[in-house]
This record gives structure tokens, sequence and C-alpha cells, in this order.
């Protein structure tokens, strides 16, 4: 096996999956890109994840002013790896429509990263966003499952599939204005599984925050087994 990886090494390299470059090692893109690639990290608030919390709260975490003004919401946390701009964009579309499925666990690779906060405050199990079946079949596979698959072998948590499915087909939240993005996701989740969330912490998984309407109209689902937190996690954010 190790020969025939070697011979498929030298005829077929891998290359950086945004600029094409031949790679040394196969890590996904190469350290150009990344440096290129607007990670989150510092000064975010500790609550939804956005960059430059404004304020400082009682425990010295910063938080923004639209987290201060309301502190009941339906996640615990909300995490992205990076800002979603012309390179990562390429990345999450590559991944998402052009069956790239081999970035998979480089993604989850910045999830888990990502996510320290989230699994430092305990995770009992990760759920993919679901897709409507008439687009699971289009598509051939659901992208934020993949991401879920490889990030549960990072972190060691279990993953549920079947847990949450959506029941009502809606148009791509893309094609949706900021208004419409609500009324296009109401009530298109249903909880399947109450038993694998109830009492548990919930880790939810997506590729993109756009408005995070999908996010939530999931977790409200969710919400019914009356887990014990749900976080939401995803490879980018639109800032």
């Amino acid at each position: 096996m190790s020969l025939l990886q070697n011979f498929f090494g030298f005829i077929l390299p891998p290359r950086c999956a945004i600029c094409g470059r031949v790679l040394q090692i196969d890590q996904g893109i190469c350290d150009e890109c990344i440096e290129n690639i607007d990670f989150i990290s510092d000064n975010v608030c500790y609550r939804c994840g956005q960059p430059q919390g404004d304020f400082i709260d009682k425990r010295g975490h910063h938080i923004c002013g639209r987290c201060l003004a309301h502190p009941r919401q339906i996640f615990r946390f909300s995490r992205s790896a990076c800002a979603y701009d012309n390179f990562s964009q390429k990345l999450i579309l590559d991944f998402k429509f052009h069956d790239h499925t081999d970035l998979a666990s480089l993604l989850a690779k910045m999830l888990y990263v990502a996510g320290k906060d989230i699994f430092a405050a305990g995770v009992d199990v990760i759920i993919p966003v679901p897709l409507h079946y008439t687009r699971l079949l289009k598509r051939k596979y659901n992208q934020s499952a993949l991401l879920a698959k490889e990030l549960g072998k990072l972190s060691g948590v279990k993953v549920c599939y079947n847990a949450v499915i959506k029941s009502k087909m809606t148009r791509p939240q893309v094609e949706c204005s900021g208004s419409e993005r609500l009324t296009n996701v109401k009530g298109a989740f249903r909880l399947k599984n109450v038993a694998a969330l109830q009492n548990k912490h919930v880790l939810l998984i997506d590729d993109v925050l756009t408005t995070g309407t999908t996010l939530k109209e999931c977790a409200y689902a969710i919400k019914k087994a009356r887990p014990k937190s749900i976080d939401s996690l995803t490879v980018a954010r639109v800032l």
C-alpha cells in the first residue's frame, strides 16, 4: 500500500486547493495561502464569536453590544474558523459543490482549533445541519455531515446524523434577501431522535454562517429535546 501511495503521489502530486501549487506535504493548502486566510482568533465576543468584542464582562471576557443587551440566546457559544472572503470562499465552494470532499479533513482541523472554547466547556454530541433528501440526492453528499464526521474523529465526540431532519424543501439561502431568509427556513427542521439530545451538550456544525438564520432554526428544533446547551461551529462567517 505504501509503494502504491508513493507511486500515485509521484504521478499525481498533492496540490494546494486554492492556488494549485504542488505541495511537498499533503496539508490541503500551501503555506502562502494559509497566510492569506483571515482566521478569526483574538478578541472575539465570548458568546457569539463575532470579532471585536466591544466590552469586557465581569469574568474578563470580551463581549459584543448585542450579546450584552440580549444575554438569553439560543446558543451557549458560537464560533467560526475564518472570515468568508475570496480565499475561504474558494475552499468552501469547491468542497460544497465541486466534489472536493477530500477537503473535509482540512476544514475539520480548522473547526477543531476554532472550537477550543466549546470543547473545553463540554460537548456530548455533534449534529450536522441536515439537507432535505431531494437536495441530498442532487448533491450526493451533505457537506456538514462530512465536516461533523471528521470533527468527531479529531475530538472523540459522538456524531449523530439522524437526530434532526430537514422536512421542508426550501430555496437556497444565498438566493434570499435578509428578510426572506427567516421565512424561507421557518419550520424547515424537525426533531427525530429526542433521546440522542436530551440532557446533552449539543454542538451544531455547518459550513458558513451568514445571518445565522439556518443554524438558529435548526437549534429551535433541537431545543425541543431539552438539551443542556446548544453551541454552533462553522468554517467561515460573513463579517
